[in-house]
């Protein structure tokens, strides 16, 4: 069963839009204040000097608009940790999810990862970097098909030489025939076995990387294992009870 991964997420983001918005308009009004008050004065009349308090009381409450953004993303920060905090988290701990992520954990060679593609690419490129966002590994592929496309990387460099266990990303760039980019999504697939908070954020750790909370697609219970229990023989119902050893379920004499 899939479960959609909650909306919170979009509304985070276009609370943190709104607030960006918010800056950058006071950004610029305080940039303009503080314009026209250098012009003041520079212009102002030296037997009449500019009243000192008016600009003063301006700054203030300019000072005061920002406490208050900064206020507000103390309590968004607040909500978030209440309603994907750890202990709301933690219930997904076991269950098999989907994340919009780019990460994955190399072990023992091997790390997986799940690029999706609006339509069939006739050129992917893909491209395997390591912490520090240099390339490591390189792999072509052809007629890309449209939807989920799978990619093993085997831990090893273009050059042939075996790297470390680590956390390594990867980089899609698909094109049709026409050479159009052709839109791509990369996302990890694994088990949740662990949860922490860090700055703010509720992390899940899923197949060795830690990925923010809200990056999930779905979660879904995993399959249940193959059954390995003992078959139960059914009673056995309508067999003959005459038996020759048990004298009494012989037949009576004639």
């Amino acid at each position: 069963m899939t479960v959609a991964a909650t909306t919170a997420a979009a509304a985070t983001t276009a609370k943190s839009d709104a607030t960006g918005i918010g800056r950058a308009r006071l950004a610029e009004n305080f940039d303009t204040f503080l314009s026209l008050l250098t012009t003041q004065l520079k212009n102002q009349d030296p037997l009449s000097p500019m009243d000192s308090n008016q600009f003063t009381q301006q700054m203030v409450q300019m000072t005061g608009v920002e406490q208050q953004l900064a206020t507000n993303d103390l309590l968004k920060k607040l909500v978030a940790n209440t309603t994907s905090g750890v202990a709301t988290a933690v219930s997904l701990i076991g269950k098999e999810v989907r994340a919009e992520a780019d990460v994955a954990a190399l072990k023992n060679q091997k790390a997986d990862w799940t690029y999706k593609l609006d339509r069939v690419a006739s050129d992917v490129k893909l491209e395997v970097l390591d912490s520090k966002g240099r390339i490591v590994a390189t792999k072509a592929v052809a007629d890309a098909k449209a939807g989920e496309n799978k990619f093993t990387w085997d831990g090893k460099t273009s050059g042939g030489a075996v790297l470390a266990d680590g956390i390594y990303s990867l980089r899609v760039t698909a094109k049709d025939g026409f050479g159009t980019v052709v839109p791509s999504k990369i996302f990890a697939d694994g088990l949740v076995t662990g949860v922490e908070q860090a700055d703010g954020s509720t992390l899940l750790t899923i197949n060795g990387t830690r990925i923010p909370w809200e990056k999930l697609v779905n979660i879904r219970q995993p399959d249940p294992p193959a059954d390995k229990a003992k078959t139960i023989a059914s009673p056995i119902t309508g067999s003959n009870t005459n038996n020759l050893d048990d004298k009494t379920s012989s037949p009576a004499a004639a």
